[in-house]
Order: C-alpha cells, then sequence, then structure tokens
C-alpha cells in the first residue's frame, strides 16, 4: 500500500477529528497509531452502525430485571469466572486495572475494580449492565473483541469515541464447548503503555475460564484429556475432547484443536473418537482412571500421553488405593489406603511427624509445619485431615503469599453485598466459614499481613467470624494446621509477626526434612516414578541414572523431583530409564572433586554452611538469580557457577 505520509493523534485539536482523517483517507494515508484491525472496527461503527465520532453518548444500561436473568442465566459462568478474575486482580493489584467480564451480548455482568481507576471506570460506563457492544460503544476492548473473536488491545486513541480514549483495554474471548463465543474477559485501565504482560496473563485467565466451563458442561460424558508431553496434562495447554457411550464426539476445545490441526469443532463433532486416535473405544474405555498412557492420532502418526476421564454419574464409590492417590491432591502419589504412612518409606523423621500427627489427630490443638518450598507440607497436612474424622469435609487451603493485601481479608473472612467495589451482589463465605466442620490450612502463614493477624487470632480464640460489612458473627468449627517455609521465631523477635497468634497456631510443630536429607529417597523416586509412569510392568533404571537421581540436590525438593520424573518417565524406551531420559540440569552436573560422590557426600563444614547459606538466600528471592546475585554482589554467571559446584538446579 502507498504512504504519502504518517499522521499522528496530536496533528489534530480533537480525537474527532483525528478518526474523521483517518476514515477519510484510510487508503492513502497511514498512521502509526493505527492498526488495520482499528480502521476495520471504525468503518463498521460508520458505515454499519450509523455512530458519529463526535457524538458523546451516555453509558446505555439495561433494566433491572433483564440484568436479574442475564445473572441467573449466567450464574454458573460467573462462579467459574469470579475465581480466574479474582486471581488475576491479584496479579494485576496496584496498576489501576478493573477485571471485566461481558456475556455474548456485550453486557457487562461482573467486574472488579481497583479503587485507583473505580471512579473513572463508573463515568464510563463500567458498571453492571452496561453495554458494551462496538455498534453502542464504538470501538472499544469487549464490543470489537466480540465481533474480531480474538485477543486484542484498544489502547488510547484506538477508541472510536474521544469519551473512552483515556482507556487501554485488553481482552479476549472466551468460547463455550461448541465453539461458540459465550463472553469477553477484559482487563482495563488508565495506563499510558499497551503493557504486553497484562495481554499475557489476560489470554491464559480466559483460556482457564474456558476449559472449567468445558469439563462443567461436558460431566455426563467421558473426557479424553491429552498432549504432546505427559506432564502437560491438567495444565492449560491440555487438549480435552468429550464423547458419549459410544464413541460420538460431542464436544473439543481449543487446545485439542490446535494439537489436531483442526479449524473448528464442526469438523470432527458427531464423528466417532476412533477416527481421531488409533485405538478402539473399547481399549481406550479399559485406560478410564488410569495414569497417562499413550495414544497415537490416526491422519499422521503423532503420540500423545492421555488420561480418560469418566462421566461424573458413573464414578466408582468404594474407595481403593489409588482414589487415595487422587483424594489427597494433584500433588500427592503415595499408594496407599492409610494416607498419612503412605508420606513415607520409614524414613525416621517423616515416621515421627505421622506417629506424633496421628496421636493429635482428634485432638484441638493446632499444626504448625515446617520446611522448604516443596517438602510437602500441604500433602502433609491433606493427609492429616483424611486420616481424622473430620476426613468427609472440607478441606480449604489459602496461601497467605500468594493473595495481596487488599484482598486476602477479604478471601478469608468474606463479605456481606455490597462491602466493596466489584463484590459479588450475593457477598462471599470466606475460606474460614468454607473450612466448617472441616480443617483450614493456612500456607505461608509468615506472609499474613499484621493487621489480619489480630483478626486471625481473635477468630481463633472466639471460635466465630464476622465478615466484612457485617454485624452478626458466624460460628465455626475448624481444625487448623499452618504451614511456612520462614523463620517465625525470628519473625516474632523482629516484631514482623504476632507472639500471642504464634503460640496460638503452635500447638505442635512438625518440621518436613528436606529431600536431600531423607533416608528414603531411593525408595521415593522408584515409587513416584512407577506412578508417574502408569504403567503396569516395573520401570527398571540404569544404575548411573538412578545414582545421578539419588545424589541430585533437589532443591525444589518433591515438587521439582515429581516433575522430573514425569517427563523422565515418558522419554523412556522399554520401561528402561536411562542417563539420555533425565533432564540436561541433572545430566551435565559437573562436581568439585570434594564432590567427586555426589554433592552431599564428604562435604566440609565450611562448604555445608555456604552450600546452605545459598539455597537460603535463593529460596528468599523465590529463585530469581539477578536478585540474588546484586544481594551477594557477585556476577549471574558467577552465581551460576556456585550453584553448579553445590549441584544446586531451579526448580522447575
Amino acid at each position: 500500500m502507498k504512504v504519502d505520509r504518517i499522521i499522528l493523534h496530536n496533528e489534530f485539536s480533537n480525537h474527532e477529528e483525528f478518526v474523521r482523517a483517518a476514515l477519510d483517507n484510510s487508503h492513502i494515508i497511514h498512521s502509526s497509531e493505527i492498526d488495520d484491525l482499528t480502521l476495520r472496527s471504525w468503518r463498521r461503527c460508520r458505515d454499519e452502525y450509523g455512530l458519529d465520532p463526535g457524538m458523546s453518548p451516555e453509558p446505555v444500561i439495561i433494566d433491572r430485571q433483564d440484568l436479574h436473568d442475564r445473572l441467573q442465566r449466567y450464574e454458573r459462568l460467573l462462579d467459574i469466572a469470579r475465581v480466574e478474575m479474582t486471581d488475576l486482580y491479584q496479579q494485576l493489584a496496584g496498576s489501576g486495572h478493573a477485571i471485566m467480564l461481558t456475556d455474548k451480548d456485550g453486557i457487562l455482568l461482573n467486574f472488579i475494580g481497583d479503587p485507583q481507576f473505580t471512579d473513572a471506570a463508573a463515568h464510563a460506563g463500567m458498571q453492571l449492565g452496561a453495554v458494551w457492544s462496538e455498534s453502542v460503544q464504538g470501538t472499544n476492548g469487549m464490543g470489537t473483541c466480540l465481533v474480531e473473536q480474538k485477543p486484542l488491545v484498544i489502547h488510547k486513541q484506538s477508541h472510536f469515541f474521544s469519551r473512552n480514549a483515556s482507556l487501554t483495554c485488553a481482552a479476549a474471548p472466551i468460547f463455550d464447548p461448541h465453539g461458540e463465543i459465550l463472553a469477553v474477559l477484559d482487563a482495563s485501565s488508565e495506563s499510558k503503555m499497551a503493557q504486553q504482560h497484562t495481554m499475557v496473563l489476560l489470554n491464559m485467565s480466559a483460556q482457564m475460564i474456558e476449559n472449567r466451563v468445558f469439563f462443567c458442561a461436558m460431566k455426563e460424558a467421558f473426557v479424553l484429556r491429552f498432549h504432546s508431553r505427559s506432564e502437560f496434562i491438567s495444565t492449560l495447554g491440555e487438549g480435552a475432547i468429550a464423547f458419549d457411550r459410544d464413541g460420538r464426539i460431542e464436544a473439543i476445545n481449543r487446545s485439542a484443536m490446535f494439537q489436531l490441526n483442526l479449524e473448528s469443532p464442526q469438523q470432527i463433532v458427531g464423528h466417532p473418537i476412533q477416527q481421531l486416535f488409533t485405538t478402539s473405544l473399547g481399549t481406550l474405555l479399559k485406560n478410564v482412571h488410569s495414569h497417562a498412557f499413550p495414544i497415537r492420532e490416526s491422519q499422521h502418526g503423532k503420540r500423545f500421553f492421555a488420561t480418560l476421564q469418566a462421566p461424573e454419574k458413573s464414578c466408582r464409590h468404594n474407595t481403593t488405593s489409588s482414589d487415595a492417590v487422587n483424594d489427597l491432591g494433584e500433588n500427592d502419589y503415595l499408594g496407599s489406603t492409610d494416607f498419612l504412612d503412605a508420606l513415607h518409606f520409614d524414613e525416621p523423621r517423616m515416621k515421627r511427624n505421622v506417629k506424633t500427627a496421628l496421636k493429635l489427630v482428634e485432638r484441638d490443638v493446632p499444626c504448625m509445619l515446617f520446611g522448604e518450598t516443596g517438602t510437602g507440607k500441604e500433602m502433609f497436612a491433606r493427609a492429616l485431615h483424611k486420616a481424622s474424622s473430620r476426613h468427609d469435609k472440607p478441606f480449604v487451603a489459602v496461601n497467605c503469599a500468594s493473595l495481596p493485601e487488599s484482598l486476602i481479608e477479604s478471601e478469608l473472612f468474606g463479605y456481606r453485598p455490597g462491602a466493596f467495589t466489584g463484590a459479588n451482589r450475593d457477598g462471599s463465605r470466606g475460606k474460614i466459614v468454607q473450612a466448617d466442620g472441616g480443617t483450614l490450612f493456612l500456607d505461608e502463614i509468615g506472609d499474613m499481613p499484621l493487621h489480619l493477624q489480630a483478626r486471625l487470632l481473635r477468630v481463633l480464640e472466639e471460635r466465630e467470624v464476622t465478615p466484612l460489612g457485617g454485624e452478626k458473627p458466624i460460628k465455626v468449627s475448624i481444625k487448623l494446621i499452618s504451614a511456612t517455609h520462614h523463620d517465625i521465631k525470628g519473625m516474632v523477635e523482629d516484631g514482623d509477626f504476632r507472639e500471642d497468634l504464634f503460640y496460638r497456631l503452635h500447638g505442635v510443630s512438625l518440621t518436613m526434612p528436606p529431600l536431600r536429607e531423607r533416608t528414603d529417597r531411593l525408595q521415593l523416586i522408584k515409587n513416584i516414578a512407577q506412578l508417574e509412569a502408569g504403567v503396569s510392568e516395573e520401570l527398571t533404571w540404569d544404575p548411573e541414572a538412578l545414582k545421578l537421581f539419588e545424589n541430585f540436590p533437589w532443591p525444589g525438593n518433591i515438587r521439582q523431583l515429581r516433575n522430573v520424573l514425569r517427563t523422565s518417565t515418558a522419554l523412556c524406551e522399554n520401561n528402561l530409564v536411562t542417563i539420555n531420559d533425565l533432564p540436561e540440569e541433572i545430566r551435565n552436573i559437573v562436581y568439585d572433586d570434594e564432590f567427586s560422590d555426589g554433592p552431599d557426600a564428604n562435604l566440609n563444614a565450611l562448604a555445608i554452611a555456604e552450600r546452605d547459606a545459598l539455597l537460603s538466600e535463593l529460596e528468599e528471592m523465590h529463585w530469581n538469580i539477578s536478585r540474588v546475585a546484586k544481594k551477594l554482589a557477585l556476577s549471574r554467571n558467577t552465581l551460576y557457577r556456585r550453584m553448579k559446584r553445590f549441584g544446586i538446579s531451579p526448580p522447575r
């Protein structure tokens, strides 16, 4: 296209003139501020909707009854989306964003607003029931996303109306299981920059909502979950195909279409599942509830790994050893009907922990778990809950480190309707009330803000909680387990943690040993590997590969070990794990002479102290190499050399 000149927004006296000039001369005028998507939308606004960029129409709000009906119709979607919207808001907290959800007509059904942005948003029509379709609001994130049906950013002057030109809006579509657009997730702010990381986070959140909608809608179908790498099953990137008992495909998600090179669900819905994969329906159904199994697609013979989920109404009612594993949660793996004894293979410290925990399992004594990240603190808490008489009641886990101060209070204690801007219209019970009758697990309790520690102490003392905006306290009965990798006693001495709360939580303390110090390390490796492989035949090991696994320091502990074994057992041939199946950080590790028998062998006291100090700094900085290097006044290369010398590798 010939470009006579480049026009800029500041060449015009107002936004209206800029839009008109671009539309009237778009065939010869190019602007770095206008892309093809924006021009398409502006043309629709002028030619199809009859909108005028000089207009300043008042926000259109649907009537109360229509809004009520829509909220009821989309109730399940709103429940699913609320979790992801809250998580996204937490990740963007402090940056002046509002997180919004519209239905397929562009009607705003829910939003969570940053206080810095709430007032400006209200003036622009960002309130429940507001219409943000392109035909009403002109070019904007939500409305234009509904038309284009793909993730996009509408930044400042790209909006059609000048009233919206102060906004930067990132939007991503959410599709239903049949490929039809269901809703739009949007993050809007008055940021001067169109931030790419916001778009990435937003798109991930939209896909997570979409996947959860898929599984919720397909509860009565078989669901094949697959990926080319077994460790990516049950993650955002997994493919999912729902089919009935006759093998007829009912729905397919976007990731599955991408992996199978399909353009739309219509290409495959209604066809037999055997048309996609080189396996019979009977063989496929034999794998229901089993670990990941290999499967090949029929067109090119590409290998995937898959799990098969049965219809919800046909779920098993009898408890087996594999049920015990699944009940412990997605990060738990040890196969035994005795939940606590399944956590060790006669490792002395773990055995002592289990013995102590069993003595107190039915007592009203709080338990505090200490240990490095990845040592299995939440797994131990879940097992303790399963071993108690509360096992049929809720186990509610809260990670205090992952919630910003602005949300942790409402998340824990709940709130009444209208307690704050963006609150759920029905209010929220809060995690403490959700755990009533069961177990509340407060992970990373050391990261709880001081002013909330006082509220938590009052709940524990009085056994009742008052939601935000409420007056009447709610009685609760909970078993409390907390955990941290911090030095809580040191925090108490420094005034960073309340002493009275510490003693209230510290009924009994148990320390989860790091994997590198566990005497049952070899048995753990073999057992986890067998479960991750998902095969009935026993795995065999190249002795050199097993030695590398056993001697590796595992800075990410059991969590890291499990992830590595999942990949290694997927790569191995004929159920034999060799060095070639190991990831690079383990296979290529080089030790100094003093570490010739492995990183933990024959260390002198000084080397042990240096290694532990380095690990502590890495954990404290969440494995941010640049920050650790800066704090220690080292170059990144020097820090990497020291990590290599001590056999320290970042957790995956």
